[in-house]
């Protein structure tokens, strides 16, 4: 008795969207349904966005963030405070400070957390250019504003070990870090 399957092409985009984070087969079942209901108009502009964010995006040269050119609006703009600088995960947490619009300095995106459980370990996060940026002798304010987590925890206590060769540096945890 033969087992019933989906389609190849359905099969491959279940397979494409299943390995997104945070979905699992039967999300993965229900995108693809109602992409199937979609307009071809609709599934066109979707492959198209997604397409754009792979080629309009890069992290800007300085501080990591999302940008469409090689420096960010935040690190262009001259009315920052370059003598204070948020250190973030993620360019989403960039996001979520600014909508606050309580802090006007710098940030640094480190593209991740120390994860050792899924091989993250501190190389593969933007330290070294950290180090590179807090090196120049500025006196600034380091805000370590990391997720709440335990990777985001031992990530700041990891920065902030490093930053000790920064002796103007006052460092600064952020209690609740970033939801």
């Amino acid at each position: 008795m033969a087992t019933a399957t989906y389609a190849r092409p359905l099969m491959r985009l279940l397979d494409k969207l299943e390995r997104l984070p945070g979905i699992g087969p039967r999300s993965a079942e229900r995108i693809a349904f109602h992409l199937l209901r979609a307009s071809e108009e609709n599934a066109r502009q979707l492959a198209q966005a997604v397409l754009d964010v792979k080629e309009q995006l890069q992290f800007c040269k300085t501080c990591f963030n999302l940008s469409e050119a090689a420096s960010c609006e935040i690190c262009k703009d001259p009315s920052r405070d370059p003598t204070m600088l948020c250190v973030v995960e993620e360019p989403k947490d960039v996001l979520f400070i600014e909508k606050t619009g309580a802090y006007r300095g710098l940030y640094h995106v480190l593209l991740g957390a120390i994860a050792p459980l899924d091989g993250i370990g501190p190389e593969m996060l933007k330290t070294n250019e950290l180090l590179s940026r807090v090196s120049d002798g500025v006196e600034r304010e380091i805000i370590l504003a990391t997720d709440a987590d335990k990777e985001g925890e031992a990530t700041a206590a990891y920065i902030a070990k490093l930053l000790k060769i920064a002796p103007k540096a006052r460092i600064t945890r952020l209690a609740s870090g970033i939801p």
